[in-house]
């Protein structure tokens, strides 16, 4: 049986955080599967991991990169001078005693899941391994970031971005080494949504990228047409306060829910008990909560600037697109769900069948057939 081996940062909260654990539960039913972790967070990984995924941490160290950011912004030198120490220990960790794990590493396969680690792996793991860098942000045309990237791939096999719109895009630096394979839901729901409910929900990190701040706005403006209607927002972040006074200035009262961090039964609860997903990211990669919403027959509506939404939602036929970050556009859009039940139905069920080209079977055979090729 090969042996893969995924080099995770942490195995905290985040996006790529749950797209490793996911990969590591789907891959174990074929392959040998361990996650090397470079910091501990927590005791425990956060996202359920499957018992045959072994996990080992290079350190235990906690990085302190937020708080030291904080302490700069409040010009509060004291604290920030007293974290200097644990910085070094992080960089340490992050960088040399990483670079030390990987030299000794014994495995058949490494999925890098970030740029830095990219490099480290390159330069570091035995030339005999498969390494494969895994990519999961959009470069929003930033020059500096995508030249970081491709360099950073030199010495990898593979590159495996998360849509095709990035894989086209790599193809022009990188060749043939660019494969795209999407990320997939780890469990397909067996119980769907009636569409009933009188249910917005949207699902992510509370940050300034996700636009938040938009959504509570148009929703404002949805919520004076059709008071019974509520939004549902789950996730946790640094715009957390500054969303929580936004709303209190809008006066959306109880028609605004802040669940704050929720696991994967609870976000699934809620999703089965929704009627429509509400997505205002400026940017997104491939956003899996869109295809997990889709797989409980939800109809999803995104604006075009999160670009991975272009590639999972068919505009009008299992949700809706809206360009330019048009905000009218969008509260009609939601109004027509809203309104007619038999169209959010309609769109719903193909949301369903969209959902399928996720699955874990599809995409565990990609990377079945990537991991078994020949190098």
């Amino acid at each position: 049986m090969k042996k893969v081996t995924i080099l995770a940062l942490h195995l905290g909260y985040g996006g790529i955080e749950n797209a490793i654990v996911t990969l590591a539960n789907l891959l174990c039913k074929k392959y040998d599967v361990e996650i090397l972790s470079v910091y501990r967070l927590y005791n425990e990984p956060v996202f359920e991991l499957d018992e045959k995924v072994k996990v080992n941490y290079i350190s235990n160290i906690k990085p302190n990169k937020k708080e030291m950011k904080y302490y700069l912004k409040k010009k509060n030198f004291n604290m920030f001078f007293k974290g200097l120490a644990l910085s070094a220990k992080t960089g340490y960790v992050k960088y040399i005693k990483t670079a030390g794990c990987l030299r000794k590493l014994d495995t058949d396969v490494i999925i890098s899941t970030r740029t830095i680690h990219n490099y480290l792996v390159s330069k570091f793991a035995p030339k005999n391994i498969k390494k494969i860098g895994w990519e999961h942000n959009h470069h929003n045309n930033n020059k500096k970031y995508i030249n970081a990237l491709v360099k950073s791939c030199k010495g990898l096999d593979y590159l495996v971005p998360v849509s095709k719109e990035l894989e086209e895009f790599y193809h022009e630096y990188l060749g043939d080494k660019v494969i795209n394979i999407s990320n997939c839901i780890d469990k397909v729901p067996t119980k769907l949504s009636k569409l009933e409910s009188k249910n917005l929900i949207a699902v992510g990190r509370l940050s300034k990228e996700k636009g938040f701040d938009d959504m509570l706005k148009l929703f404002k403006k949805v919520s004076t047409k059709y008071p019974d209607w509520k939004l549902n927002i789950i996730g946790d972040g640094m715009e957390k306060n500054s969303l929580l006074d936004l709303s209190k200035e809008l006066k959306l009262g109880d028609k605004v829910i802040f669940h704050g961090y929720q696991n994967k039964d609870y976000i699934n609860n809620m999703l089965s008990d929704s009627s429509i997903y509400l997505m205002t990211s400026h940017t997104e990669c491939l956003p899996l909560v869109l295809i997990e919403a889709m797989s409980y027959g939800i109809p999803c509506l995104s604006y075009t600037s999160a670009q991975g939404a272009n590639e999972i939602i068919d505009d009008n036929v299992n949700g809706y697109l809206i360009e330019n970050r048009n905000e009218d556009e969008m509260i009609e859009r939601i109004s027509i769900l809203i309104e007619n039940e038999k169209q959010r139905k309609k769109l719903g069920k193909k949301a369903k069948v969209k959902s399928k080209e996720y699955s874990g079977e599809v995409v565990l055979e990609k990377w079945s057939k990537l991991i078994n090729k020949r190098k």
